[in-house]
């Protein structure tokens, strides 16, 4: 059974960072994309981020020069780095795994970012 366990959200004052962490169990996704979506109350899921197993990297405009992702194979694990929080990065961020680039396989329950003023 694969599973998707996200760590790492929280509260923190707007210019603040945080590191979301994601271990994957039941198979290895070293060979398949992994990512990062999010969703804020009432608003759709929207991506965050993305990253091939050879390391290509895509991240959404909103986050761009703020947000990192990365990814440590050994570990089955991706991680996303936000620096310099905005309130307006409040939401839930769900772990993402498998499927073509563009689409997913699996989901993580999702972590709670919260950003104060």
């Amino acid at each position: 059974q694969v599973q998707l366990v996200e760590s790492g959200g929280g509260l923190v004052q707007a210019g603040g960072s945080l590191r979301l962490s994601c271990l994957a169990s039941g198979r290895s996704f070293n060979t398949e994309n992994m990512g990062w979506y999010r969703q804020a109350a009432v608003q759709q899921r929207d991506v965050v981020a993305r990253m091939s197993p050879r390391g290509t990297r895509t991240h959404a405009d909103p986050v761009k020069g703020r947000f990192s992702i990365s990814r440590d194979h050994a570990k089955n694990a991706a991680y996303l780095q936000m620096n310099n929080l905005k309130p307006e990065d409040k939401a839930v961020y769900y772990c993402t795994a498998g499927g073509s680039w563009g689409e997913t396989d699996y989901w993580g329950q999702g972590t709670q970012v919260t950003v104060s003023s």
